[in-house]
């Protein structure tokens, strides 16, 4: 079975310029290649459905690999615990080279007359993926002393005192407008 990712290049690699239009659904991990990110990480699931949409330009030494990619991932709100899902779609324009010289480091590599766009459809969405997802703009969180959702209910705990600041509760202060006035 051929993967998707895999486009051969030879005809627009050998008439630079060249371009060829790709435009392909795939899943992101269907080899499993990758283990799970942690249950409270953004991370995207093995068999989600990846869009790649890129235009492969050739030119002398290489390509250049300019579109988007698209795929959903899911995650856990950084407020309320609830779960999150959410759509990446990230412009990519991106250097394919024969072989890799100085400057050349985060290009990927054409080999034997094939692109494989997996690692750059990979790259592209990992790096986009939110660190700490919100489940929506505006999620009140959970209450930090009863742990009850404040996005369905309310609650009436309030902060413990800290003992370090107990002996200012005590103090009063005089208002400065009552002492500074002496009617007769």
């Amino acid at each position: 079975m051929s993967s998707p990712y895999l486009v051969p290049v030879a005809r627009i690699v050998r008439h630079a310029p060249a371009a060829l239009e790709v435009d392909f659904e795939a899943p992101f991990d269907e080899a499993h290649e990758f283990a799970a990110r942690g249950a409270a990480e953004t991370d995207v699931f093995p068999d989600a459905v990846v869009h790649v949409k890129v235009r492969l330009e050739s030119f002398s030494g290489g390509l250049r690999a300019r579109g988007h990619v698209e795929a959903p991932w899911h995650g856990v709100c950084r407020r309320c615990s609830a779960p999150v899902l959410g759509y990446s779609s990230v412009s990519v324009n991106e250097r394919f080279v024969d072989e890799r010289g100085p400057g050349d480091e985060d290009s990927y590599l054409v080999e034997h007359d094939f692109v494989d766009l997996a690692p750059l459809a990979r790259d592209a969405i990992l790096l986009d993926l939110p660190l700490a997802p919100l489940c929506r703009s505006d999620c009140q969180g959970l209450c930090p002393y009863c742990g009850i959702d404040r996005n369905e209910a309310t609650c009436g705990c309030q902060a413990p005192l800290d003992p370090r600041w107990a002996t200012l509760d005590g103090l009063q202060f005089a208002d400065p407008e009552s002492e500074g006035s002496n009617e007769s």
